[in-house]
């Protein structure tokens, strides 16, 4: 079997229509050879209907990362599939909408609370749910999550923009924590991308509008693939020894000055 990722076992989060990155991540890293298992939440028959559009039907498995239920029996569900992971796709996200759109100095903590915990904290839950699965696998694994660029403010995005840097923190004590074992812990620092997500996000054409006028080498709203191509080549063996790291893959504007 030739490809990028071939034999491979990589589970993929946040799956739940096929214009998310999720979505083509999964796609790709079929393509490329490996073997991939989803979790859904929420409209898991919706995942499972998404699932079937993949080259290769995956199975999907229920997860909220809310839920320790769910967290303790995930690497047993996981391994009805696959005896290991090489790869874990964080593709997790949530805020409340009091939490965005504007209202950053009035959001209750509870809100704040719970983007945090879904959108930051769950990349450890997830990641050390898993670790007896990527432990076993004996050649290092691989762990990447979806970020947006945290280091400014953004128009209408307050406390998921906190999250999100929340994210970015979590990724560099985790690669530090878990460099020993042999698992790499980076992100992708996408652009925005028309998604289901995107439409909860109040004022989402607002911040888009950055990207259609300020990136350098161009970005398309309704195309996935190159922030999917960016988290395939982190999954791959091809970054061996780069962990804690953020990579954008944005158009490039995340180097423009002002």
């Amino acid at each position: 079997m030739s490809g990028l990722l071939a034999g491979k076992r990589i589970l993929v989060t946040g799956v739940l229509t096929d214009s998310s990155i999720a979505f083509h991540v999964a796609r790709l890293a079929q393509e490329e050879g490996a073997e991939v298992v989803l979790t859904g939440f929420g409209r898991l028959s919706l995942v499972q209907r998404i699932a079937r559009r993949l080259p290769k039907e995956a199975p999907v498995i229920e997860l909220d990362v809310q839920n320790r239920e769910h967290l303790d029996g995930l690497a047993a569900a996981v391994g009805e599939h696959v005896d290991s992971l090489d790869g874990v796709v964080h593709s997790i996200g949530f805020a409340p909408q009091d939490a965005l759109g504007g209202n950053f100095l009035n959001t209750p903590w509870e809100s704040v609370a719970t983007a945090v915990e879904v959108s930051a904290y769950s990349l450890k839950s997830l990641t050390t749910a898993l670790l007896p699965l990527m432990e076993r696998g004996g050649d290092g694994a691989s762990v990447v999550g979806l970020d947006f660029d945290a280091r400014v403010a953004w128009p209408t995005y307050d406390w998921m923009g906190v999250a999100k840097a929340a994210l970015e923190s979590t990724s560099r004590y985790l690669a530090r924590d878990l460099g020993g074992r042999g698992i790499r812990v980076n992100l992708v620092s996408a652009g925005p991308i028309k998604s289901m997500a995107a439409r909860s996000i109040p004022g989402f054409e607002e911040l888009a509008e950055v990207w259609r006028t300020r990136a350098p080498i161009g970005w398309d709203l309704a195309d996935p693939e190159p922030a999917a191509r960016g988290v395939c080549a982190l999954l791959s063996d091809w970054f061996p020894r780069t962990t804690g790291e953020v990579v954008h893959v944005d158009g490039g504007v995340h180097m423009m000055g002002a």
